[in-house]
């Protein structure tokens, strides 16, 4: 694939993808005879993956550190284990906040439906 075919999959505009090569994020891609890049489908994946470390709120230092480690291969399974179980834990314990905070809100409309029911929907 093309760099801009790899941009439309992904979502991720070329001038990021260059910036992910130049970073270590991206593996460097193949070229073909007229020197333009050339990635395989493979690479969806992990910008797929690279994306998800995002959203969790993986800082990019951590997330270049990873695809380092990733790239150096298997002898880094422990260390990548480590590193992706730290952001775990820290994930998990947000996702429980938001549910107790989830639980909260629920509660709160679980008692103005009550009002609104017990008043014909017209409190006075």
């Amino acid at each position: 694939m093309m760099i801009g075919e790899v941009a439309e999959k992904s979502g991720f505009a070329v001038h990021t993808l260059r910036y992910y090569e130049k970073i270590g994020l991206l593996p460097l891609p193949d070229r073909d005879a007229g020197g333009r890049r050339s990635y395989d489908a493979e690479i969806l994946g992990w910008l797929e993956f690279l994306t998800r470390l995002k959203d969790f709120g993986m800082p990019i230092r951590d997330r270049v550190l990873y695809a380092k480690m990733r790239a150096e291969g298997d002898q880094t399974i422990a260390a990548r284990r480590a590193l992706l179980a730290t952001y775990r834990d820290e994930l998990a314990h947000r996702v429980a906040s938001l549910r107790e905070t989830l639980d909260v809100l629920d509660d709160k409309i679980a008692t103005y439906d009550k009002i609104a029911a017990a008043t014909d929907g017209c409190p006075k």
